[in-house]
C-alpha cells in the first residue's frame, strides 16, 4: 500500500473517530478566524460603504493605498503585528504575543482591506444608480451609504463569507504572531505545516481535507446566495412590470 493510500485511509479515520487533537485544533482555528472577521467586518463594512458615497481631496490616493493592501503578503501583516506586540514594541506592554488575541488581530488586520475594497465597490457600482436619487431627497453621504448598503446586503452577505474564507486559509501571520504552541495557537493551517514537516502525515492530510471542506461549504453557500439574491430580483421586476401593465 502506497504511502498516500495509507495516509489518506488513517485521515478519514481520525475524521470519523472525531479525534480530540483534531477537533482541537479544527475548532481553535473556527474560532480565531470568526473573531477575526467580526472584528474585520465591523469596521470595514462601515469604512468600505462610507468610501463607496464619499468624495474629498486625495480620495484616489486612499483607493490606491487600499487596493496596495490586498496583495500584501501575509508574512508582511504577520511581522508588523509581531514588532507591535513584542515586549520592546508599542504594544508589548498587552502582554498578547503568541497567544489567541494576537491571532485574532493578524487576521483581522490581514481581512480588513478586502472587506473594505469589495464593500467599497459594491456600494460604489450602486451609488451611480440610485446616488442621484437620494442626494436629491436631502440624504448625506452617511445615510446614503447606510442605504446602499442595505440595498447590497446580499452582494456584502458574499463579502463576508469570502472574508471568512481568506482568514481561515491563512498561514504565514498567525505562525508568526501565535507561535504555533501545541494546544493554545495551533489552527489548521500552522498544524498542517508543522505535522507535514515531522512526518505525520495522516493528521495534516485529515486536516487538509476539513479546510478544504469548509472552504467548499463556504463557496457552495455564496452561490446558493447569488442565486437567490438573482432569483428575488427577478420577481421584483415581474412584479414591477406586472403593476405597471
Amino acid at each position: 500500500m502506497s504511502t498516500f493510500t495509507e495516509s489518506a485511509t488513517t485521515a478519514l479515520q481520525l475524521i470519523a473517530s472525531f479525534d480530540p487533537v483534531l477537533l482541537s485544533i479544527v475548532g481553535r482555528s473556527m474560532a480565531v478566524s470568526a473573531t477575526a472577521c467580526a472584528l474585520a467586518c465591523g469596521v470595514g463594512l462601515v469604512l468600505g460603504a462610507w468610501l463607496g458615497v464619499a468624495r474629498f481631496p486625495g480620495r484616489l490616493g486612499v483607493l490606491a493605498v487600499l487596493n496596495t493592501l490586498l496583495a500584501v503578503p501575509s508574512v508582511v501583516v504577520g511581522l508588523v503585528v509581531y514588532l507591535l506586540l513584542s515586549r520592546s514594541g508599542p504594544l508589548g506592554f498587552l502582554g498578547w504575543l503568541f497567544s489567541f488575541k494576537a491571532m485574532v488581530i493578524a487576521q483581522a488586520c490581514l481581512v480588513l482591506p478586502v472587506v473594505t475594497a469589495l464593500t467599497r465597490q459594491a456600494v460604489e457600482d450602486v451609488e451611480r444608480v440610485h446616488g442621484e436619487q437620494l442626494r436629491s431627497l436631502g440624504a448625506g453621504p452617511l445615510l446614503r451609504s447606510l442605504l446602499l448598503a442595505w440595498d447590497e446586503r446580499y452582494a456584502l452577505l458574499t463579502v463576508l463569507i469570502a472574508s471568512f474564507g481568506r482568514a481561515i486559509s491563512e498561514v504565514g501571520a498567525v505562525m508568526i504572531v501565535g507561535g504555533n504552541i501545541d494546544g493554545f495557537t495551533r489552527v489548521m493551517t500552522t498544524a498542517i505545516a508543522l505535522e507535514t514537516s515531522k512526518g505525520d502525515l495522516p493528521l495534516a492530510l485529515a486536516l487538509g481535507l476539513i479546510l478544504l471542506g469548509v472552504v467548499l461549504v463556504l463557496n457552495a453557500f455564496i452561490a446558493v446566495v447569488r442565486r437567490w439574491r438573482e432569483d428575488v430580483q427577478g420577481s421584483l421586476l415581474v412584479a414591477a412590470g406586472g403593476a405597471s401593465a
